[in-house]
């Protein structure tokens, strides 16, 4: 087994990010992955204990979000591209007043209105009540491709490391167990729950699969898994992947 691809979600619901290789902390989210999340007028999260996600604006509720996508500059600020609404580069921590005004037009009418970013006190606001780290088998999602019929972007799940090399759903079998990916380690402690967000094209942002439907057929009702990593060092593509306990 290898690591095949790593992603992160600078701020939560709104934007992707690809990365050849990363350093892992002990007992926290992957840097800078979910730091940021966007705070809807039905809501007064401000970052400073975790909360459940229904109080941030995201692709469950608004599926052209799925769509943008993220990279640091060198300078340090965030660009967000939208294939609708173009390109935007901002300080999240400062910029919060005009990320909203760039983002407000791809809300929904009938949805909570997005407020104002948050940055995160703790660990990065995932949609566990630890800190998180999500990973994927690219075996499984290959047989979710299979059952569609047509090739599905990884990038629906939303998911921090994709692993090659296994059997589909050997992931349901990490569960209690612990991974090594480099010299890293991280222990697997759930399956992930499926949401609506799944449904929709990050190219496009439209929700155009039921994926939450597949993966029923086929006797799922989770994909991918939440780890804690349990050492910290650095992880790059390619890295080895082992089942150590």
């Amino acid at each position: 087994m290898n690591l095949a691809q790593i992603w992160r979600y600078p701020i939560k619901s709104h934007g992707s990010e690809y990365l050849d290789a990363i350093d892992i902390c002990s007992g926290k989210t992957l840097p800078l992955d979910r730091t940021w999340a966007v705070v809807h007028d039905q809501s007064d999260a401000d970052g400073s204990t975790w909360v459940p996600c229904r109080n941030f604006s995201r692709v469950a509720k608004a599926p052209q979000l799925a769509a943008i996508s993220a990279s640091w500059t060198s300078d340090e600020k965030l660009e967000l591209s939208h294939p609708s609404i173009g390109k935007i580069c901002i300080n999240p921590d400062f910029d919060s007043a005009e990320f909203i005004n760039w983002v407000s037009p791809l809300m929904p009418k009938n949805r909570s209105s997005s407020v104002k970013l948050v940055r995160s006190i703790q660990t990065g606001m995932t949609d566990t009540d630890f800190p998180s780290i999500s990973i994927g088998n690219l075996s499984s999602h290959q047989e979710v491709e299979k059952q569609h019929g047509q090739e599905l972007s990884l990038l629906r799940w939303r998911c921090n490391l994709w692993i090659d090399g296994c059997e589909p759903w050997a992931e349901n079998e990490w569960i209690g167990k612990t991974l090594k990916i480099g010299d890293v380690t991280f222990r697997v402690q759930e399956e992930i729950v499926r949401c609506l967000a799944t449904t929709a094209n990050p190219i496009t942002g439209i929700r155009d699969v039921d994926t939450l439907g597949i993966l029923e057929s086929m006797g799922q009702d989770d994909f991918t898994v939440a780890a804690i990593a349990t050492s910290s060092g650095r992880i790059k593509s390619g890295d080895a992947v082992e089942i150590i306990s």
